[in-house]
C-alpha cells in the first residue's frame, strides 16, 4: 500500500502482509482498542516512508475506547533494530479503534503532540496509524504530523 499528502510532498508506504499483522494482532484484544510502536526508515530525500516492522508494548492498559502502553523495554528492542539495519528506527504508533473509524480522537492528537514534545524522541514528524474495523470492514488511516498539523494520506 503505497499513500500520499499532495499538499506537502510526503508518502508512505507498508507491506500488505505487515497491515493484515496488525489488523490480526488487534483484532486478538476485541472490543478493547490495542497497538504498538512502528518503525521504519525514510528514503534518501526524507519523502518517502518506508514502515517495515512493529514492537508490541509489553505493558499497556485498554478499553473498547482507549489505549495506553508502556515503554518499558522498548528502547532495548529499538536498539536491535538499530544494530541490525542502521537505518530503521522508531517513526509513530498505531492502534485500532474497534467498530468505528480511523478518525484520531482529541487524546490520539494529545498523544502526537506528547511524542513531538518528548525531549527523549528525535521525530519531527511522527506517523500515526489508527485502523478502524468491524466486522466486515477494515479501514486503514495513516496520518503524519507536519509542521504542527495533521495531514492524513491519502
Amino acid at each position: 500500500m503505497i499513500l500520499r499528502v499532495e499538499e506537502i510532498g510526503l508518502s508512505i508506504e507498508a507491506d500488505d502482509e505487515l497491515l493484515n499483522s496488525l489488523v490480526e494482532k488487534g483484532k486478538s484484544h476485541y472490543p478493547n482498542e490495542f497497538g504498538g510502536f512502528l518503525i521504519g526508515y525514510y528514503s534518501v530525500d526524507n519523502r518517502h516512508l518506508y514502515i517495515t516492522d512493529t514492537i508490541l508494548p509489553k505493558s499497556f492498559k485498554v478499553s473498547k475506547f482507549s489505549f495506553e502502553r508502556s515503554t518499558k523495554g522498548i528502547e532495548k528492542k529499538l536498539g536491535t533494530y538499530y544494530k541490525k539495519t542502521p537505518q530503521k528506527f522508531y517513526v509513530g504508533e498505531w492502534h485500532t479503534h474497534p467498530d468505528i473509524s480511523p478518525i484520531p480522537s482529541l487524546t490520539d492528537i494529545s498523544a502526537v503532540n506528547a511524542i513531538i514534545n518528548n525531549q527523549n524522541v528525535c521525530l519531527a514528524n511522527p506517523v500515526l496509524l489508527i485502523i478502524g474495523y468491524s466486522k466486515t470492514q477494515v479501514d486503514f488511516g495513516f496520518y503524519v504530523w507536519f509542521e504542527n498539523k495533521l495531514y492524513r494520506y491519502e
